[in-house]
């Protein structure tokens, strides 16, 4: 490839996922509830979420290259964290995000300490044996969670204006941090030393940086964004509950996080939460054929991923070659 197609693809994945682009879609979503029916904020308050949760799944596979099938455990923490201290001791949303927060990041050190040594499939299948006992045990504690039944988060936010919108843009507003800290992440001297100790370990650890602590570290960063993704989804979804927490909801954000091409802008975000959120409403009239649509509308998502960048390569070389003839 010439150095003019390159500086082109490059140019044009800056458009798309630079600051440019991410602007324009934050303000689109910032202005969406002006343009659409009401009975779509409460599914785009969730889709949000979902990205938040996918986010999560993508910082792990990018900084610590592991595979989690579990994750859904450390939504569980944050979405139960809210919902238990409002319900419990009437404690609103923003007092007990920090707290929902904190519980996703100390359960992820809880489970990679022991862990730490586990890589590839092992540490996959030992998350997935974690989510599937997340059932039982918020069922055991059911004086606290609300047993299957769960639990109701209902108070406002802000004393006024309409629950909707609240939901809304509580969601999106703790999008657009994860996303922030994430970027900020990904600039930082830190990030950089655990990409070093993912990628070249010795030479990590020659700089100071070592391996377990880099694992802890990135499990712990994962995990706190995942507990606030479900502090998010409680919101969204004014409730919590343990079906909402399943191994099938686990393996649909590692879905999400494949379809996003393990991306931690805003745009990728948002391609993985509309899989686990919008897709499945909009085929919600297929009936029977809903696994079949849905399957190949993430096959053509991975197709277009793969081939996209080849043939606007091709398409750029064709059109040099034709203005230099």
């Amino acid at each position: 490839m010439s150095y003019t197609d390159k500086r082109v693809s490059a140019d044009a994945m800056r458009l798309v996922s630079g600051p440019a682009g991410t602007v324009a879609l934050s303000v689109l979503l910032l202005c969406l509830p002006l343009m659409v029916a009401p009975s779509w904020l409460f599914a785009l308050g969730i889709c949000f979420a979902n990205s938040l949760g996918v986010l999560s799944v993508s910082m792990l596979v990018r900084y610590g290259g592991e595979v989690s099938i579990g994750h859904s455990v450390f939504l569980a923490a944050g979405a139960y964290t809210v919902a238990i201290c409002e319900t419990r001791f009437g404690v609103p949303l923003w007092l007990s995000l920090p707290l929902a927060v904190a519980a996703g990041g100390l359960l992820g050190v809880a489970f990679a300490w022991p862990s730490r040594r586990l890589s590839g499939i092992y540490l996959a299948v030992t998350t997935m044996a974690l989510v599937l006992a997340l059932p039982e045990i918020i069922d055991a504690g059911d004086a606290w969670t609300g047993g299957y039944e769960g639990l109701y988060v209902a108070q406002h936010v802000v004393p006024f204006g309409a629950v909707g919108l609240q939901r809304y843009y509580v969601a999106l507003l703790l999008l657009f941090a994860g996303v922030f800290v994430l970027a900020r992440l990904r600039e930082s001297r830190q990030g950089m030393a655990l990409l070093l100790a993912r990628s070249h370990p010795a030479a990590a650890d020659a700089f100071g940086t070592r391996r377990t602590w880099a694992r802890l570290s990135v499990m712990a960063i994962s995990a706190a964004v995942a507990g606030g993704a479900g502090a998010s989804l409680a919101y969204a979804s004014a409730t919590v509950s343990p079906s909402g927490f399943t191994l099938w909801s686990a393996i649909f954000l590692l879905v999400g996080s494949v379809v996003s091409f393990y991306g931690l802008t805003l745009g990728r975000a948002l391609i993985g939460g509309a899989f686990l959120t919008l897709v499945p409403q909009t085929l919600a009239g297929a009936g029977s054929w809903i696994p079949v649509f849905y399957g190949c509308a993430l096959l053509a998502v991975i197709l277009i991923g793969h081939f996209a960048p080849k043939l606007r390569q091709r398409l750029e070389r064709r059109r040099n070659e034709r203005s230099a003839s």
